[in-house]
């Protein structure tokens, strides 16, 4: 059998992956999935047209909520004529590279990841977290495959466009070390400043509002403790940071950051201390991820989206427990948002069931995070 004949199977696995992707993308256009819609796409459009259309520069000119390198995602759409439909097919485009790049290292997973959208919902074309999360697992690939300048580049990107990545930072450090490409990590560093130096010398004020603002978010009423507080009090909401929030907490939302803060590190040392092969370095990726979404004092529905791929990559049974508990967590998460989020916010609705769903979350976190030997 010639190298180009053995390419075939994955090719057409790839393709067939890509196709079921493409039409579970179509699907969640129809049925209950379009009604009560709750979409970010108008803050983008925002975005892109003061750029493009009117020459404005982004914070200087206009706050933004996002880092630099989300800005290449909300201005191409401004190019076409329908803003809606050109960023539909520009996360589509990021899907199906999320569908390549999970079959080349996992062929099975793609198909996981084909059936997202249908699991997901309608967040899958009306917020742009698609595009992070390709670079992420673009720069995981990239690494697994000894591409070192490559994945740093990728990663540094990935950091630019929407800071969770940068928890993924010392697994790669640690990997490319191992591996003697320590220096290559450079790459990622240049990256990231080429993206953001350019923003933090027209308007540093209005680059720092950005990240402050987001550093200094209350409880979201989604995240773990909000949903402790909804489910068994009766806390006052106020909406600030383009979010509902729990008013006052203040030590539970700082003791919720200090717990992310602490298990991420912890999970940084846990894998440092063992060996770096590639299934722990896609392990405790997951694992990273997961802990920053399920442990935040923030916890938006398309968080969820950044473990669609990298949870499935995780092999053996333990593989297959997180993949369940994920697809859970995403299903529960359909129950409550979109249609019914604002009952739930007004009354406090299915909280219980938003508990569960942050509860399904440290269970997977847990699922990942377990020392094999406990495992087995």
């Amino acid at each position: 059998m010639t190298r180009s004949s053995r390419r075939w199977p994955q090719r057409e696995l790839t393709l067939a992956a890509g196709g079921l992707f493409l039409a579970c993308f179509a699907l969640v256009h129809t049925w209950f999935w379009r009604h009560g819609q709750l979409v970010d796409w108008p803050v983008y459009r925002g975005y892109g047209d003061a750029i493009v259309h009117h020459g404005r520069v982004p914070y200087r000119d206009f706050p933004v909520d996002y880092p630099p390198g989300a800005l290449p995602v909300f201005v191409i759409p401004s190019l076409f004529g329908s803003y809606r439909t050109a960023f539909e097919v520009l996360m589509a485009l990021c899907g199906l590279g999320l569908v390549a790049v999970v079959a080349w290292l996992r062929p099975g997973a793609a198909f996981y990841v084909a059936v997202s959208p249908v699991l997901a919902g309608a967040l899958v074309y009306s917020r742009f977290d698609y595009w992070p999360t390709l670079l992420a697992t673009a720069a995981l690939a990239a690494l697994i495959a000894r591409r070192h300048r490559l994945g740093w580049a990728l990663l540094g990107l990935a950091v630019a466009a929407k800071l969770w990545p940068f928890v993924l930072v010392p697994l790669a450090l640690g990997w490319s070390a191992v591996h003697g490409r320590a220096r290559a990590a450079l790459i990622g560093v240049v990256t990231f400043a080429i993206a953001v130096v350019p923003f933090a010398l027209l308007a540093p004020h209005g680059l720092f509002e950005s990240v402050r603002g987001q550093a200094d978010r209350p409880l979201q009423i989604e995240s773990l403790g909000a949903s402790l507080l909804t489910t068994f009090a009766h806390p006052a909401i106020t909406t600030s940071h383009g979010s509902q929030n729990i008013a006052g907490y203040g030590a539970l939302a700082a003791g919720s950051a200090a717990l992310q803060a602490v298990a991420i590190v912890a999970l940084w040392l846990g894998f440092l201390r063992g060996p770096i092969d590639r299934p722990r370095l896609l392990r405790y990726g997951a694992a990273c991820v997961c802990a920053f979404i399920a442990l935040g004092k923030v916890l938006s529905p398309q968080f969820l989206l950044w473990l669609v791929p990298l949870v499935p990559l995780v092999g053996g049974r333990r593989g297959y427990a997180a993949t369940a508990l994920l697809t859970a967590a995403l299903v529960l998460t359909q129950v409550w948002f979109p249609a019914r989020y604002w009952h739930y916010v007004a009354r406090f609705d299915l909280a219980g069931v938003v508990l569960a769903r942050n509860l399904t979350l440290v269970a997977l976190l847990l699922t990942l995070a377990w020392p094999v030997r406990r495992i087995a």
